[in-house]
């Protein structure tokens, strides 16, 4: 059983991840952290990290980036796991984050849905065949209308793994409304939509000769994201200080 502590239990992800939590017979929240507390959760709730004082295998962080350095040093001292999956972090909280996972167990990714993970590799497996016989990458990324940052970071990170094939030559284009000539074979496109509610679509297309081949993702809730934080957290208990992510979890599968 992975006892786990909640950061920002009472968050939209912290609610879902409790929910679904207490569906698995494999890990437990033993506290929570949060500000804000109703009195509706089964685990005792900390107003802040620095007053938790119950032992637990790892922590799931989903709440405010103003939280983060707290949690960093917390997590330090107690020498907890910790599952970092706020977003909006600073250069340099960014920068302590991989500074603190050479003292205790850190896993950071741009997503935690295992589909999204799972999709790097098969772009990295596709690459090697399509970018060699010239075909166009394009990816178009679609979110919900509050959404505040474009392109989203799956979308960069789909294509960070398709250049760490394609090589450095490779270069990303996010707009092309002021200019007026051919594409180059060397951009991958990357576009952004936002309307309604969308949880998220991920689109990445090879445009060859005649031929199209597109991979896409689709979360319909954020559900898929508390699922991959999970098993992160069931991933990370006990592993030493390092720098972890989400295809260290699938490879562990």
């Amino acid at each position: 059983m992975t006892r786990v502590i909640m950061h920002g239990c009472n968050g939209h992800m912290g609610r879902v991840i409790t929910d679904l939590v207490s569906k698995d017979d494999d890990i437990e929240i033993v506290a929570g952290i949060d500000p804000f507390d109703d009195g509706h959760n089964t685990y005792p709730v900390f107003a802040s990290i620095k007053d938790c004082d119950v032992k637990a295998d790892a922590v799931i962080d989903f709440a405010s980036a103003k939280a983060e350095d707290a949690l960093l040093d917390y997590c330090v001292e107690k020498q907890i796991p910790v599952v970092v999956c706020t977003t909006g972090l600073s250069k340099e909280q960014l920068d302590k984050v991989r500074e603190r996972a050479c003292k205790v167990a850190v896993l950071k990714s741009a997503n935690m849905s295992l589909g999204i993970n799972t999709l790097f590799k098969l772009l990295q497996d596709a690459a090697k065949v399509f970018i060699p016989s010239g075909y166009d990458v394009e990816i178009v990324e679609r979110h919900h209308n509050q959404k505040l940052d474009a392109p989203s970071g799956t979308a960069l990170a789909l294509a960070d793994a398709i250049k760490e094939v394609a090589g450095d030559e490779y270069y990303y284009k996010y707009d092309r409304s002021q200019e007026h000539k051919k594409r180059d074979p060397k951009e991958i496109g990357i576009s952004a939509v936002r309307g309604g509610t969308i949880v998220g679509i991920h689109d990445v297309i090879f445009a060859g000769e005649d031929e199209v081949i597109e991979f896409t993702h689709t979360a319909y809730s954020k559900s898929v994201f508390a699922k991959g934080a999970i098993e992160a957290a069931k991933f990370l208990a006990g592993k030493p200080a390092g720098m972890y992510d989400m295809t260290d979890v699938i490879a562990s599968k």
